[in-house]
């Protein structure tokens, strides 16, 4: 008994680990008793011996050793109990002990069970909810472990022997469990469920009371209330049906059921009904929702079990189970009178189909009812079932990622007719683009042939037709927009094409084959010009999002090639289809019809392109950056065209110019004019890759997302054809400009259209000149009540009436006139300033959205370009944002600062030919902006410019220039108090070049007595506490030592004057300069190798009696140690000069 009692208690423990291992302990240990114990023999009753052992009545102690036989009363009392998880443990640890020991049978056990479950009637609520748990684990426990059908006999003596199971005791049992179903009804399902184990035990067994059993059940479910139905009703019929099939259940299910089987279609609205489980008709007034749970009932899935058996794929019944759903879960808990819990039902039950369902039933799932449910409470989060209907939406994704080529059946669902084209818009989730990106590249494509063959489904309503082309279009660019949906070459060049033809061509003829088959275009498709219009913006919108953000390889040789899927740029694929369809006049018809003049530009673009493909060599990469801007151009100048959007034509001329002055390229023009703007060139004209750069700056400008991107590709690949003036050229549109003048070059801009509006309105009449104050404009309401009020002011309220009677007498005179004139100046003075204000304002962001655009051409030349000696004319823009720029302009000194301290200053190889005078001059420039920084950040990034500098600077022999600077920076710190310098700027310095670092000890150490404070004296010490940390060990030895002595006077000095009060000192900066002596002391060991350097002690013991008489530092027994371990070196070193 000692060795079992204490595994009882992790029976109740709450880590299933633990119940587990306390369990196989527990029941190891009992089989090793039961082995070694002796039956006892057959005691006749009323014998001495009898009287002799009084004890339990139960009959276990006859067979089973005292350890087993208290374990089983122990285990079944502990069911009882509230502690924790015990009920689990304790059921678990009895089912497994049952299971092994072949000397108790199952009448024994029930009685126990029953016995010590009983109510009683002083009992509280939650005691007698334990026991009827513990009589319901209990009896589950005699089930789950075979006790009740076991066929081995239990040997009491050698004449006889006694069966382990019996008919008698399954009724038992089953009655039993039947009264626990009546006595609450939280317990009705759980009871129920356990009958149905009992069943399936009985079903599986080959006890020769078998038939007798299931016999019984038909008496005990069907003849007490006939008429009655309900899920367990229905779960024991389906349990019992497939193990009587010679049972006459046709009358058994009558009337309720038509069928003899109760899963035939005829029964399944009586099924709904039940199963739905709500009495009447009208479900709101007679359902009792007291009852309702958030589980599914187990029926539920005794049904699944019988329509789609996972064991047994053959014995599936799909076609009948698509006939359940739709009238038992659509019609039924969908339906429109169901209640909100009968609807979570049926999205449960939805759930537990979907993982079922093989991928060609899938879209039976997706119902009439069940998708207006869905999509209503997906809708918004107020509705009661959103949570449930989001736990839906998750499924689908989940399954759609395991079955990645059911996603294009899904979609065909949601967007079908039961769903909406528009379900990721009602309800304001992603489900449709998240199966999207989980879906393999094969469904998508049978998703995009899908979406043109619905382009030819003609719609009697206009409206309706013109809508569903705008969402095919829509879906073709969330396609290429979604960055987590694999792209592959062949949907991609089909979207493009699509987009192409519909934007951009008339199709006058079917195609049999080709392009225009791909497509599905035929001429019957009469598109809008809205649609058109909207085609030819996706095309440029799905051109940007398919070239990346440039980012240049490692070496800075080669342009990345993400978005494509080979060399050639998604632009100069959707170009060359174009040109294929201009010359297929056979079957489409362009809509843009150029003059002769831009035929002839339109044709030297075409030559130019056709020569910069047949580029190679180093300027290859170059040409295929210029063949791009050239190809983007000639697709954006023909998309603009047809909206009404007037091209520059200057842009193509420049770009076709500067072509053919950078690669030699003869364009030959009947056009004497054109051919001599771009053949003839002079002195002053500017160089071509100038010429190109600022094309991709007029582009950037215009701030539309296919021209930034195309921009950036096309500077990606120019970049290594920059000049300086190229640069300054990027450089002079960062520079920071008054808003007024921005709003001047705009009105200057825009000067030769009103004034052409102005003619027109010079000849209206008089009366459509006056301004219209009753428009609704709330400006306009808002003067006229100004003027209003200072014409009542001034005593001129008469002359507001809107009469044209003239009035006899006047209404003001000369000096209210005067009054009058001075308001509505003041007036008109204020409406303009805030005019001008808000054209301020406007001016100034669009200006700051411009320069973080040309940012990213500064940030693919850093990257492209890392070790060009053009990076050094960035530095001082970046600078001029990094420090400069408002709050307003956050985002963009930002990026500013991210370019220094990302690119330039993390430079790894040094600059090629660097320009020295410009290099110093900038180092001159960052060190007096240094000095006078507003910010510690602005500080740090000027330090690291300064050093990024510096590693230049010696490259060329210019050491001088930076200690120069460095010692000047230095002296500003020390002597002026308002310096922003601070100790960090030439720690970083020292740190980075300890051997120049080295050459600035004396300027430091001469500047601490000019310092305006101690604190930046003591400061001055630290910067050569780090110089002798890291440079004494290259450095001379004699300079070395010649410092020292001089560093350790000045400290002696220091120190003697806070002793006196001459100076204010803490005792932590007494501490570090003792510290610093200290370290001259190591150090000078290490280099005076000869011994020849003699200290004098004698100051230092001086100093130590004058800190023991000072008021401040005499009670600092630190300071004073310090101060002794300092002579105490002095002495030994002067003890090794003597020997």
């Amino acid at each position: 008994m000692a060795t079992t009692l204490s595994l009882f208690w992790n029976l109740s423990s709450a880590s299933k680990k633990e119940r587990i291992n306390a369990t196989v302990k527990l029941v190891n240990s009992l089989e090793k008793f039961q082995e070694q114990h002796t039956p006892k023999p057959e005691v006749s009753p009323g014998s001495e011996d009898d009287e002799e052992n009084v004890g339990p009545t139960d009959g276990l102690d006859v067979l089973n050793a005292h350890d087993v036989a208290y374990s089983i009363r122990r285990l079944i009392r502990g069911l009882a109990s509230p502690r924790e998880s015990s009920r689990l443990g304790f059921s678990v640890a009895l089912t497994e002990l049952l299971s092994r020991l072949d000397t108790v049978t199952s009448a024994q056990v029930i009685s126990i069970i029953v016995d010590g479950s009983k109510i009683q009637g002083s009992m509280t609520g939650q005691e007698e909810r334990d026991v009827l748990f513990a009589r319901l684990f209990g009896l589950a426990t005699v089930i789950h472990s075979g006790l009740l059908v076991r066929q081995t006999p239990l040997l009491t003596s050698p004449s006889s022997a006694t069966n382990s199971s019996s008919l008698e005791s399954y009724k038992e049992l089953v009655n039993h469990l039947l009264v626990l179903a009546e006595k609450k009804s939280w317990l009705r399902e759980c009871a129920w469920w356990t009958i149905g184990q009992a069943i399936d035990a009985v079903i599986k067994s080959s006890v020769s009371w078998k038939e007798e059993a299931l016999a019984s059940m038909l008496e005990v479910v069907y003849e007490r209330e006939k008429d009655i139905w309900t899920p367990e009703t229905v779960a024991i019929t389906l349990k019992l049906q497939p193990a009587m099939p010679e049972h006459d259940w046709k009358s058994t299910l009558a009337p309720t059921f038509k069928d003899s089987a109760i899963l035939a279609s005829a029964n399944f609205s009586s099924l709904g009904r039940i199963l739905k489980e709500t009495p009447g008709e009208d479900e709101w007034q007679q359902s009792n929702t007291g009852t309702w749970k958030a589980q599914l009932h187990y029926v539920w899935n005794i049904i699944f079990d019988s329509f789609l058996p996972e064991s047994e794929p053959g014995r599936r019944r799909n076609a009948l189970f698509q006939e359940f759903f739709r009238v038992v879960v659509d019609e039924t808990l969908f339906g429109a009178s169901s209640s909100p819990e009968r609807k979570f039902w049926g999205f449960l039950v939805f759930k537990k189909a979907l993982r079922r369902v093989d991928g060609t039933d899938l879209p039976m799932l997706f119902t009439k009812n069940f998708m207006r449910s869905w999509i209503n409470h997906l809708s918004s989060k107020d509705r009661h079932l959103h949570k449930i209907s989001l736990d839906v939406v998750k499924d689908i994704q989940n399954f759609v990622q395991q079955n990645p080529e059911l996603g294009y059946t899904l979609i065909l669902q949601l967007t079908g007719i039961h769903g909406s084209q528009q379900f990721d818009k009602l309800t304001r989730t992603k489900t449709v683009e998240s199966i999207l990106s989980r879906m393999d590249s094969d469904g998508i494509m049978k998703y995009i042939q899908s979406l043109l063959e619905q382009m030819d489904e003609s719609d009697n309503d206009a409206v309706a037709e013109e809508a569903k082309k705008i969402w095919i279009a829509d879906q073709f660019t969330a396609l290429v927009h979604n960055g987590a949906i694999p792209k592959r070459e062949d949907w991609i060049q089909l979207i493009l094409n699509w987009f192409a033809v519909q934007g951009l061509y008339l199709v006058k003829r079917k195609s049999a084959k080709g392009l225009l088959a791909a497509l599905c275009v035929t001429p019957s498709s009469l598109l809008s010009e809205d649609f058109r219009r909207i085609c030819r913006g996706k095309l440029l919108g799905c051109l940007a999002d398919l070239t990346p953000p440039p980012t240049a390889s490692q070496k800075g040789d080669k342009a990345p090639k993400e978005g494509t899927v080979d060399d050639e740029s998604w632009i100069s694929k959707v170009f060359t289809v174009v040109n294929h369809l201009d010359k297929d006049t056979k079957h489409v018809t362009s809509l843009s019809e150029p003059s002769q003049e831009e035929k002839l530009l339109l044709q030297q673009a075409h030559k130019t392109i056709d020569h910069l493909r047949q580029v190679d060599g180093e300027m290859r990469e170059t040409a295929r950056g210029v063949e791009l801007l050239l190809s983007a151009s000639l697709l954006h100048r023909r998309c603009a065209t047809l909206d009404d959007d007037e091209p520059d034509a200057g842009i193509l001329e420049t770009c076709i110019a500067a072509a053919a002055t950078m690669f030699s390229i003869d364009n030959k023009s009947k056009n004497r004019r054109k051919s001599h703007t771009i053949s003839q060139s002079d002195s002053d004209s500017p160089k071509p890759i100038d010429m190109l750069v600022d094309v991709l700056i007029g582009y950037l400008e215009k701030s539309t997302s296919y021209l930034r991107a195309m921009a950036n590709k096309t500077f990606l690949c120019i970049a290594s054809a920059a000049t300086e003036t190229t640069i300054d050229l990027i450089v002079a549109q960062l520079e920071r400009r008054n808003p007024a003048d921005l709003v001047a070059d705009e009105e200057d801009e825009t000067a030769s259209a009103t004034s052409e509006d102005d003619d027109e309105d010079a000849e209206c009449s008089d009366e459509d000149n006056e301004p219209d104050f009753d428009d609704g404009n709330e400006a306009a309401l808002e003067l006229r009540m100004k003027i209003e009020d200072a014409l009542k002011a001034n005593g001129a309220e008469a002359a507001i009436g809107d009469t044209d009677e003239e009035s006899e007498e006047e209404l003001v005179d000369d000096e209210q006139m005067m009054a009058i004139d001075e308001h509505l100046a003041e007036v008109f003075r204020s409406r303009s300033g805030d005019s001008k204000q808000s054209k301020n304002v406007n001016a100034q962001r669009e200006a700051t959205h411009f320069k973080n655009r040309v940012l990213d051409l500064v940030d693919i030349f850093t990257r492209k370009m890392p070790q060009s000696r053009h990076n050094l004319r960035l530095v001082l823009p970046l600078i001029e944002l990094t420090t400069k720029s408002s709050n307003d302009e956050r985002q963009l000194s930002d990026k500013a600062r991210g370019i220094l301290n990302n690119r330039l200053v993390k430079l790894k190889g040094p600059l090629q030919e660097v320009d020295q005078e410009y290099a110093e001059t900038i180092l001159d420039e960052l060190h007096i902006r240094a000095r006078k920084a507003h910010s510690s950040n602005a500080l740090a990034t000027l330090s690291h410019c300064s050093l990024f500098i510096c590693r230049v600077l010696p490259n060329v022999g210019c050491e001088k220039t930076v200690l120069r600077l460095y010692r000047e920076s230095i002296a500003d710190f020390m002597t002026r108090k308002a310096s922003s310098l601070n100790i960090t700027f030439f720690k970083d310095f020292i740190t980075r070049y300890p051997a120049l670092g080295w050459r600035l000890r004396d300027d430091v150490l001469d500047a601490s007595p000019k310092a305006i404070n101690a604190y930046r004296k003591c400061q001055a010490f630290q910067l050569l506490n780090v110089i002798l940390t890291l440079s004494t060990s290259t450095a001379d030895s004699q300079d070395v030592l010649s410092f020292i002595l001089k560093l350790h006077t000045s400290v002696l000095h220091f120190i003697d004057s806070a002793c006196d009060d001459e100076v204010s000192l803490s005792a932590a900066q007494i501490k570090d300069l003792f510290k610093l002596v200290m370290l001259g002391v190591h150090q000078t060991s290490k280099v005076d190798s000869s011994n020849q350097n003699v200290w004098d002690s004698g100051a230092w013991r001086t100093l130590h009696g004058r800190l023991v008489a000072s008021k401040r530092f005499g009670s600092s027994i630190a300071i004073l140690k310090l101060c002794s371990r300092v002579e105490s070196a002095y002495k030994a070193d002067m003890a090794n000069n003597t020997i």
